[in-house]
């Protein structure tokens, strides 16, 4: 099957690419899993962050935000010293961080599927690539929604970041027109729009 170049060579980002990106996501915590793991990724590769993704949800409590807000510095230090994440003080502190201001979010009644999904009116927005090199690194909007998410109290979430949080719980497909996953999520999103 033709696929995105840019998940080429590895089973691991095969399956991601397949299965996962671009596929519109409309679980609660697996949108705050996914935009951790994105702030992890900040400087390095996806496929870094992605083979190591069940490590983290080991040490990350299962991405349990309450679990994560009430991290003390002790417990900071020794997430420090686990060679089964990428040990990046300010990452590391920044999921806690992330997780305080979630749950800040949420206890003002607001979701932060919902906060992601306000911003597209409930439906992907469907793009036209043709090769990677048209894809951008972030948009208008992923502006919008970064300066929204600071505001609320969130960091790592630049422009960048939130972009490639856009394209992995599906509110931009970004699958290019010649990969077959292109349609598949189109459809997904289509039926959204009839429900």
């Amino acid at each position: 099957m033709p696929k995105c170049d840019w998940c080429k060579g590895s089973d691991i980002y095969e399956r991601y690419h397949d299965e996962e990106w671009g596929v519109p996501l409309l679980d609660e915590h697996k949108t705050f899993e996914f935009l951790i793991l994105e702030g992890v990724q900040a400087g390095l590769s996806w496929l870094t962050v992605l083979k190591r993704r069940e490590d983290y949800r080991l040490v990350y409590e299962q991405f349990n935000a309450e679990k994560m807000a009430r991290w003390g510095d002790h417990r900071i230090e020794q997430l420090m010293l686990d060679s089964r994440i990428i040990r990046n003080r300010l990452k590391i502190e920044s999921a806690r961080r992330n997780a305080q201001a979630y749950l800040a979010m949420l206890e003002a009644g607001q979701s932060l599927q919902s906060f992601f999904w306000d911003f597209v009116e409930g439906q992907p927005i469907q793009n036209q690539f043709h090769s990677m090199s048209d894809v951008p690194a972030q948009t208008d909007l992923s502006v919008k929604i970064s300066k929204a998410l600071k505001k609320l109290g969130f960091n790592f979430v630049g422009p960048t970041i939130v972009y490639a949080h856009m394209q992995a719980m599906g509110l931009v497909n970004d699958h290019l027109l010649g990969c077959e996953r292109h349609s598949a999520c189109e459809t997904l999103a289509k039926r959204m729009g009839e429900q």
